[in-house]
């Protein structure tokens, strides 16, 4: 497989403050990557020093995709545009607006604004615009962090079909245990201050919540995350 991204000795302050402590990183095409860690440990710098949005202070980042699309923490959706504007605001190709629309499940929404929208419909608006763009690589920044626990499951599962046939490569975000093994194949647990990657998973399946197994590689992985 081809490396589309290659993280080498990154190192990151800010100021007096250590936040990224020599991080090593590759990812492969339609590669499905997490990395779950304690809120605050550096892993959204990461995303975006991924994303070219900041520079490391040593190391470097290889970048061989073409297009990038990122998922935020927040909402950035605009306010007072549609649904539909708010994608063909990042794509003017009618065709590839409605049929991405389509893929996340808000067809028939296409004239509500955000404000119309529920929680999770705001965030399949947002994977939308991400997506219509055709990433190589689409980086997930908590997606889910805000939604309550029924949308997040639903939203999780669409989500892992619709990625995994789209065929692209991802790098998820996350302290959630259970969406880092449900949407990746390879999770890497990243703690510590400066934070550096202390464990490593690679899944062959995808894991049963209630499987004894699932509930050994969660302790396995909070013991790792949390000492």
């Amino acid at each position: 497989m081809r490396c589309i991204l290659e993280v080498n000795g990154v190192f990151k302050n800010y100021g007096n403050l250590p936040v990224l402590g020599g991080i090593d990183l590759q990812i492969f095409e339609s590669e499905a990557v997490a990395i779950v860690g304690p809120s605050g440990c550096g892993k959204t710098t990461l995303l975006r020093i991924i994303a070219g949005l900041e520079e490391p202070d040593s190391g470097n980042v290889r970048r061989f995709y073409k297009r990038l699309g990122f998922v935020f923490q927040e909402d950035r959706l605009i306010p007072w545009r549609t649904a539909y504007r708010n994608v063909a605001f990042v794509c003017d190709n009618e065709m590839k607006v409605h049929r991405i629309l389509q893929k996340v499940g808000l067809s028939g929404f296409e004239h509500y604004k955000p404000g119309q929208l529920s929680g999770g419909m705001r965030q399949r608006l947002n994977l939308a615009r991400a997506l219509v763009v055709e990433p190589d690589l689409l980086l997930l920044d908590e997606p889910f962090r805000s939604l309550d626990t029924p949308t997040k499951m639903r939203l999780m599962e669409d989500l892992s079909l619709l990625l995994a046939s789209i065929g692209i490569s991802y790098v998820l975000v996350t302290h959630d245990i259970r969406e880092a093994l449900s949407l990746a194949k390879r999770v890497y647990v990243m703690c510590g201050r400066p934070a550096r990657f202390v464990y490593r998973v690679d899944l062959e399946r995808k894991i049963d919540f209630f499987d004894p197994s699932f509930l050994e590689l969660e302790k396995t992985i909070l013991t790792h995350m949390y000492g």
